[in-house]
Protein backbone atom coordinates (compact mmCIF):
# COMPACT_ATOMS: atom_id res chain seq x y z
CA UNK A 1 0.00 0.00 0.00
CA UNK A 2 2.61 2.66 0.64
CA UNK A 3 4.77 1.76 -2.18
CA UNK A 4 1.46 1.98 -4.53
CA UNK A 5 0.24 5.20 -2.54
CA UNK A 6 4.02 6.80 -3.64
CA UNK A 7 4.01 5.89 -6.76
CA UNK A 8 0.67 6.81 -7.54
CA UNK A 9 0.71 10.48 -5.71
CA UNK A 10 2.60 12.69 -7.48
CA UNK A 11 3.14 15.09 -4.18
CA UNK A 12 4.91 11.93 -2.70
CA UNK A 13 7.81 12.19 -5.50
CA UNK A 14 10.47 13.55 -3.27
CA UNK A 15 13.25 11.99 -1.87
CA UNK A 16 11.88 10.93 1.61
CA UNK A 17 8.97 9.13 0.36
CA UNK A 18 11.07 7.42 -2.11
CA UNK A 19 13.37 6.22 0.78
CA UNK A 20 10.27 5.44 2.60
CA UNK A 21 8.78 3.15 -0.44
CA UNK A 22 12.06 1.34 -0.45
CA UNK A 23 11.83 0.87 3.32
CA UNK A 24 8.43 -0.41 2.61
CA UNK A 25 10.02 -3.02 -0.24
CA UNK A 26 12.49 -4.03 2.74
CA UNK A 27 10.23 -4.59 5.15
CA UNK A 28 7.84 -6.81 2.76
CA UNK A 29 10.81 -8.32 2.29
CA UNK A 30 11.36 -8.86 5.27
CA UNK A 31 7.79 -10.62 5.52
CA UNK A 32 8.54 -13.07 2.50
CA UNK A 33 11.67 -14.30 3.94
CA UNK A 34 10.02 -14.82 7.57
CA UNK A 35 7.30 -16.56 5.70
CA UNK A 36 10.00 -18.84 3.81
CA UNK A 37 11.84 -20.13 6.79
CA UNK A 38 8.69 -20.99 8.71
CA UNK A 39 8.15 -23.40 5.86
CA UNK A 40 11.47 -24.77 5.90
CA UNK A 41 12.31 -25.33 9.84
CA UNK A 42 12.02 -27.00 12.15
CA UNK A 43 11.36 -30.91 11.04
CA UNK A 44 11.88 -29.80 7.79
CA UNK A 45 15.46 -28.04 8.89
CA UNK A 46 16.80 -32.03 8.46
CA UNK A 47 16.04 -32.25 4.90
CA UNK A 48 17.90 -28.95 3.92
CA UNK A 49 20.78 -29.28 2.13
CA UNK A 50 23.89 -26.63 3.32
CA UNK A 51 22.96 -24.52 0.55
CA UNK A 52 19.38 -24.01 1.18
CA UNK A 53 20.14 -23.76 4.43
CA UNK A 54 22.55 -20.77 3.71
CA UNK A 55 20.02 -19.26 1.06
CA UNK A 56 17.13 -19.26 4.14
CA UNK A 57 19.29 -17.17 6.76
CA UNK A 58 20.83 -15.12 4.14
CA UNK A 59 17.09 -13.61 2.76
CA UNK A 60 16.56 -13.11 6.79
CA UNK A 61 19.67 -11.28 7.17
CA UNK A 62 19.47 -9.36 3.66
CA UNK A 63 15.70 -7.99 4.68
CA UNK A 64 16.32 -6.90 8.07
CA UNK A 65 19.76 -5.27 6.68
CA UNK A 66 17.82 -3.52 4.44
CA UNK A 67 14.87 -2.54 6.71
CA UNK A 68 17.80 -0.96 9.23
CA UNK A 69 19.67 0.83 6.58
CA UNK A 70 16.61 2.44 5.30
CA UNK A 71 15.94 3.60 9.36
CA UNK A 72 19.01 4.86 9.08
CA UNK A 73 18.76 6.75 5.92
CA UNK A 74 15.40 8.49 6.49
CA UNK A 75 17.22 9.66 9.79
CA UNK A 76 19.91 11.45 7.83
CA UNK A 77 17.59 12.64 5.14
CA UNK A 78 15.60 14.44 7.98
CA UNK A 79 18.59 15.67 9.72
CA UNK A 80 19.79 17.40 6.48
CA UNK A 81 16.48 19.22 5.52
CA UNK A 82 15.96 20.55 8.58
CA UNK A 83 19.13 21.67 9.68
CA UNK A 84 19.74 23.31 6.37
CA UNK A 85 16.25 24.68 6.51
CA UNK A 86 14.35 22.88 3.92
CA UNK A 87 11.16 20.99 3.26
CA UNK A 88 12.19 18.31 0.85
CA UNK A 89 16.09 17.70 0.30
CA UNK A 90 17.42 18.67 -2.63
CA UNK A 91 18.88 15.07 -3.76
CA UNK A 92 18.72 14.65 -7.32
CA UNK A 93 16.59 11.74 -8.31
CA UNK A 94 19.68 9.87 -9.79
CA UNK A 95 21.63 10.30 -6.01
CA UNK A 96 18.44 8.92 -4.38
CA UNK A 97 18.41 5.93 -6.87
CA UNK A 98 22.12 5.73 -6.48
CA UNK A 99 21.52 5.51 -2.02
CA UNK A 100 18.76 3.13 -2.16
CA UNK A 101 20.85 0.42 -4.93
CA UNK A 102 23.77 0.89 -2.10
CA UNK A 103 21.13 -0.10 0.50
CA UNK A 104 20.45 -3.02 -1.21
CA UNK A 105 24.27 -3.69 -2.25
CA UNK A 106 25.56 -3.29 1.47
CA UNK A 107 22.47 -6.09 1.75
CA UNK A 108 22.92 -8.41 -0.28
CA UNK A 109 26.93 -8.80 0.63
CA UNK A 110 25.94 -8.66 4.35
CA UNK A 111 23.12 -11.66 3.55
CA UNK A 112 26.23 -13.30 1.56
CA UNK A 113 28.95 -13.02 3.53
CA UNK A 114 28.31 -16.34 6.20
CA UNK A 115 28.15 -18.24 3.34
CA UNK A 116 31.00 -17.32 1.23
CA UNK A 117 33.59 -17.12 3.99
CA UNK A 118 32.70 -15.78 7.46
CA UNK A 119 31.28 -19.52 9.06
CA UNK A 120 32.59 -21.40 11.19
CA UNK A 121 32.69 -24.66 8.70
CA UNK A 122 36.39 -24.96 9.38
CA UNK A 123 36.41 -24.46 13.18
CA UNK A 124 33.61 -25.96 15.05
CA UNK A 125 34.51 -23.91 18.42
CA UNK A 126 33.40 -21.04 16.85
CA UNK A 127 29.83 -22.22 15.68
CA UNK A 128 26.87 -20.31 16.81
CA UNK A 129 24.00 -22.07 18.67
CA UNK A 130 21.67 -19.50 17.18
CA UNK A 131 22.62 -20.11 13.41
CA UNK A 132 24.97 -23.37 13.51
CA UNK A 133 26.71 -22.36 10.27
CA UNK A 134 27.54 -18.94 11.63
CA UNK A 135 30.84 -17.88 13.10
CA UNK A 136 30.20 -16.04 16.32
CA UNK A 137 32.49 -13.30 15.39
CA UNK A 138 29.89 -12.81 12.49
CA UNK A 139 26.73 -12.65 14.63
CA UNK A 140 29.21 -10.21 17.22
CA UNK A 141 30.08 -7.74 14.01
CA UNK A 142 26.71 -8.02 13.11
CA UNK A 143 24.82 -6.75 16.36
CA UNK A 144 27.55 -4.19 16.63
CA UNK A 145 27.01 -2.80 13.41
CA UNK A 146 22.98 -2.30 14.34
CA UNK A 147 23.93 -0.94 17.69
CA UNK A 148 25.84 1.34 15.85
CA UNK A 149 23.36 2.62 13.94
CA UNK A 150 20.70 2.57 16.46
CA UNK A 151 23.81 5.42 18.06
CA UNK A 152 23.75 7.20 15.39
CA UNK A 153 19.99 7.27 14.82
CA UNK A 154 20.05 8.92 18.26
CA UNK A 155 22.50 11.12 17.28
CA UNK A 156 20.56 12.53 14.71
CA UNK A 157 16.85 12.59 16.21
CA UNK A 158 18.64 14.54 19.54
CA UNK A 159 20.06 16.88 17.58
CA UNK A 160 16.71 17.64 15.05
CA UNK A 161 15.14 17.99 19.01
CA UNK A 162 17.18 20.63 20.36
CA UNK A 163 17.67 22.28 17.11
CA UNK A 164 13.41 22.85 16.87
CA UNK A 165 13.19 23.52 20.29
CA UNK A 166 15.72 26.23 19.37
CA UNK A 167 14.04 27.55 16.52
CA UNK A 168 10.95 27.64 18.06
CA UNK A 169 11.94 29.39 21.58
CA UNK A 170 12.78 32.06 19.17
CA UNK A 171 9.18 32.25 17.22
CA UNK A 172 7.51 31.34 20.35
CA UNK A 173 7.80 35.10 21.29
CA UNK A 174 5.41 35.49 18.92
CA UNK A 175 3.29 33.26 19.52
CA UNK A 176 1.56 31.69 22.98
CA UNK A 177 3.16 29.28 25.43
CA UNK A 178 1.14 27.37 25.27
CA UNK A 179 1.06 26.37 21.69
CA UNK A 180 5.25 26.87 22.15
CA UNK A 181 5.27 23.68 25.23
CA UNK A 182 2.24 21.97 22.78
CA UNK A 183 4.86 22.26 19.50
CA UNK A 184 7.83 20.58 21.55
CA UNK A 185 5.84 18.34 23.47
CA UNK A 186 4.53 16.65 20.01
CA UNK A 187 8.12 16.70 18.63
CA UNK A 188 9.68 14.42 21.74
CA UNK A 189 6.76 12.40 20.88
CA UNK A 190 7.32 11.86 17.12
CA UNK A 191 10.90 11.13 18.06
CA UNK A 192 10.18 8.77 21.31
CA UNK A 193 8.40 6.84 19.04
CA UNK A 194 10.97 6.76 16.45
CA UNK A 195 13.51 5.41 18.44
CA UNK A 196 11.35 3.54 21.43
CA UNK A 197 10.17 1.02 18.27
CA UNK A 198 13.80 0.97 17.32
CA UNK A 199 14.47 -0.22 20.91
CA UNK A 200 11.82 -2.73 21.88
CA UNK A 201 11.76 -4.66 18.32
CA UNK A 202 15.42 -4.90 17.97
CA UNK A 203 17.25 -4.62 21.47
CA UNK A 204 15.92 -8.33 22.66
CA UNK A 205 17.87 -9.79 19.32
CA UNK A 206 20.69 -8.02 19.10
CA UNK A 207 21.27 -8.68 23.26
CA UNK A 208 20.62 -12.59 22.05
CA UNK A 209 23.66 -12.79 19.27
CA UNK A 210 25.98 -10.64 21.48
CA UNK A 211 25.45 -13.19 24.41
CA UNK A 212 25.63 -15.94 21.65
CA UNK A 213 28.52 -14.62 19.99
CA UNK A 214 30.39 -14.12 23.32
CA UNK A 215 29.14 -17.19 25.44
CA UNK A 216 28.31 -19.82 23.22
CA UNK A 217 26.55 -22.45 24.52
CA UNK A 218 26.69 -20.97 28.07
CA UNK A 219 24.14 -18.43 27.16
CA UNK A 220 21.32 -20.88 26.13
CA UNK A 221 20.17 -18.64 23.61
CA UNK A 222 18.81 -21.32 21.24
CA UNK A 223 15.51 -21.50 23.88
CA UNK A 224 14.63 -18.01 23.25
CA UNK A 225 16.26 -16.63 20.03
CA UNK A 226 12.52 -17.48 17.94
CA UNK A 227 10.72 -14.99 20.16
CA UNK A 228 13.21 -12.61 19.24
CA UNK A 229 13.43 -12.82 15.86
CA UNK A 230 9.49 -12.52 15.60
CA UNK A 231 9.90 -9.07 17.75
CA UNK A 232 12.56 -8.16 15.01
CA UNK A 233 10.26 -8.93 12.37
CA UNK A 234 7.61 -6.75 14.03
CA UNK A 235 9.92 -3.52 13.33
CA UNK A 236 8.91 -4.19 9.81
CA UNK A 237 4.86 -4.01 10.41
CA UNK A 238 5.78 -0.96 13.08
CA UNK A 239 7.35 0.98 10.16
CA UNK A 240 4.23 1.82 7.52
CA UNK A 241 2.72 2.72 10.67
CA UNK A 242 5.17 5.11 12.14
CA UNK A 243 6.81 6.40 9.07
CA UNK A 244 3.36 6.31 6.70
CA UNK A 245 0.64 6.23 8.08
CA UNK A 246 0.98 9.07 10.94
CA UNK A 247 0.99 11.24 7.33
CA UNK A 248 -2.55 12.74 6.80
CA UNK A 249 -2.11 12.74 2.98
CA UNK A 250 -0.87 8.93 3.04
CA UNK A 251 -3.65 8.14 4.44
CA UNK A 252 -6.37 9.78 2.02
CA UNK A 253 -4.18 8.53 -0.38
CA UNK A 254 -4.96 4.84 1.19
CA UNK A 255 -8.52 5.66 1.46
CA UNK A 256 -8.32 6.72 -2.76
CA UNK A 257 -6.75 3.35 -3.83
CA UNK A 258 -9.12 1.21 -1.35
CA UNK A 259 -12.31 2.99 -2.99
CA UNK A 260 -10.48 1.82 -6.33
CA UNK A 261 -10.91 -1.34 -5.26
CA UNK A 262 -14.12 -1.49 -4.27
CA UNK A 263 -15.50 0.61 -6.80
CA UNK A 264 -16.81 2.61 -4.59
CA UNK A 265 -16.29 6.76 -5.13
CA UNK A 266 -12.79 6.19 -6.45
CA UNK A 267 -13.11 8.57 -9.70
CA UNK A 268 -14.60 11.50 -8.04
CA UNK A 269 -12.23 11.54 -4.53
CA UNK A 270 -9.20 11.25 -6.89
CA UNK A 271 -11.27 14.54 -8.76
CA UNK A 272 -11.09 15.97 -5.36
CA UNK A 273 -7.58 14.93 -3.80
CA UNK A 274 -5.09 17.57 -5.70
CA UNK A 275 -7.44 20.19 -4.00
CA UNK A 276 -7.92 18.43 -0.55
CA UNK A 277 -5.11 16.35 -0.01
CA UNK A 278 -2.61 19.34 0.25
CA UNK A 279 -3.89 22.86 0.58
CA UNK A 280 -2.04 25.87 -1.00
CA UNK A 281 0.45 27.76 2.25
CA UNK A 282 -0.81 30.10 4.33
CA UNK A 283 0.58 33.08 4.10
CA UNK A 284 1.65 32.79 7.69
CA UNK A 285 3.78 29.45 6.65
CA UNK A 286 5.27 31.73 3.83
CA UNK A 287 6.31 34.64 6.04
CA UNK A 288 7.86 31.64 8.05
CA UNK A 289 9.70 29.96 5.47
CA UNK A 290 10.54 34.23 4.36
CA UNK A 291 12.17 34.59 7.69
CA UNK A 292 14.81 31.73 7.31
CA UNK A 293 13.26 29.34 9.56
CA UNK A 294 12.58 25.42 8.53
CA UNK A 295 9.12 24.81 7.11
CA UNK A 296 8.90 21.80 8.69
CA UNK A 297 9.62 22.85 11.90
CA UNK A 298 6.93 25.87 11.92
CA UNK A 299 3.24 24.92 13.82
CA UNK A 300 0.85 24.43 11.50
CA UNK A 301 -1.39 27.87 10.71
CA UNK A 302 -4.92 26.23 9.71
CA UNK A 303 -7.77 26.09 12.71
CA UNK A 304 -6.31 22.52 13.74
CA UNK A 305 -4.17 22.37 16.65
CA UNK A 306 -1.02 23.36 16.55
CA UNK A 307 1.59 20.21 16.14
CA UNK A 308 4.88 19.30 14.36
CA UNK A 309 5.67 17.08 12.44
CA UNK A 310 8.30 15.21 10.36
CA UNK A 311 7.69 15.35 6.52
CA UNK A 312 7.21 11.35 6.06
CA UNK A 313 7.74 10.67 9.57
Amino acid sequence: MVMAAISMNHRFHFPIYYLLGNMAAADLFAGIAYANLMLHTGPWTSTLTKEQWYIRGALIDISLTASVANLLAVAVERHQTIITMQLHSKMTKRRVVLLMVCIWAVSIVMGLVPSLFWNCECDLEDCSTVAPLYSRRFLIFWAVLNLLTFFIMVAMYTRIFFYVRYQISHMSQHSSEIRHRQTVFNLMKTISIVLGAFVICWMPGLVTLLLDGLLGKASHANSYEKFCLVIAECNSLVNPIIYSLRDEEMRRTFKWILCCLCGRGGDKQMELSPVEMNPPLTEEALGCVQKSEDLAVCPETNNKESSWTIPGV
